[in-house]
């Protein structure tokens, strides 16, 4: 089977069951990853090399196993499938974000901020609407990039393996990529890996933002304020999913006690319900847009 199909497949599977509600692979893998990083950073002890041989221990059998199981015969389509569907989180990003929507429609305030609390780590309990909703977009265009385009753009390069080795290694930075006394020198690695692993599907997302949206403004907020932002990968995404959108985000936001400053993104008018489903509007399309060059492109080389 074609890569374009294996796509269709497994995004299909995805907006049919969304993420599996019992025995997530990913759920498993966490509970392992927590034990070696206990092993290796006890403490908060553990140096860089520590810190790069657990990823290597973690990271690296898991895709290997992917790419034996992907040249099984007769069943490496189905494993193929499998991979994608249980890296894509495409489903599960609406059911977060619908709702923070739906309650700031009904002036539910209260309601709005648990909700956000779900997507986001910054610290929501004071936050007003127009801060839950920039909050709210902002993590629809950034996992819009990591947990979909992202993990379609790996499936497409490499397959099962690829996809495999990304959403790992897409786990283990949000599990030790923090800049904090316990991380900061074993997280390191971790880090460093997912920023280049998603430099390329990142302005790849930027793009398919710029396109479906106000491609000028987006281009123009990507240039000129994506390199403000402290990721290099997100910078680029909410940037220019802030311009195609026409909206307002960024800002000053406080984590884990303490208030950053961060730049603004986008030009246009405050974030509010609207700019909610709008950007999850926005990802639909660029999935399907995805899908369709990957089978556009599958009928070409045939």
């Amino acid at each position: 089977m074609s890569v374009a199909l294996l796509s269709v497949a497994a995004v299909a599977l995805d907006a049919l069951l969304g993420e599996p509600k019992r025995w997530h692979p990913l759920v498993a893998f966490g509970g392992f990853a927590e034990r070696i990083e206990q092993r290796f950073n006890g403490g908060g002890r553990g140096w860089r090399s520590h810190g790069v041989t657990a990823w290597v221990i973690v990271v690296v059998p898991l895709t290997l196993l992917a790419t034996a199981l992907s040249w099984a015969p007769y069943v490496g389509w189905l494993v193929e499938i499998l991979a994608l569907y249980c890296a894509l989180g495409m489903r599960s990003l609406g059911e977060h974000v619908e709702p923070v929507a739906k309650a700031l429609r009904s002036d539910d305030l209260e309601e709005a901020r648990r909700r956000v609390g779900y997507l986001v780590s910054r610290e929501t309990r004071e936050l007003d609407k127009t801060e839950v909703a920039r909050a709210a977009t902002e993590s629809v265009l950034e996992n819009g990039s990591d947990a979909v385009f992202a993990a379609l753009f790996w499936f497409a390069v490499a397959g099962a393996p690829g996809v495999v080795l990304y959403r790992l290694s897409n786990t283990l930075d949000a599990m030790w990529g923090y800049r904090n006394e316990r991380f900061e020198r074993f997280g390191w690695a971790a880090a460093k890996i997912d920023d280049l692993l998603n430099y390329i599907p990142a302005r790849l997302a930027a793009l398919t933002y710029a396109v479906l949206g106000k491609t000028r403004l987006a281009l123009k907020c990507w240039r000129t304020q994506g390199p403000t932002w402290d990721s290099p990968n997100a910078g680029p995404v909410m940037a220019a999913g802030a311009g195609a959108l026409g909206v307002q985000l960024g800002g000053p936001a406080i984590y884990h006690g303490e208030l950053h400053e961060r730049p603004q993104l986008g030009e246009g008018v405050p974030a509010d319900a609207d700019s909610i489903d709008r950007g999850w509007q926005l990802v639909q399309r660029g999935v399907w847009l995805w899908l369709l060059i990957l089978c556009v492109g599958a009928e070409f080389y045939a």
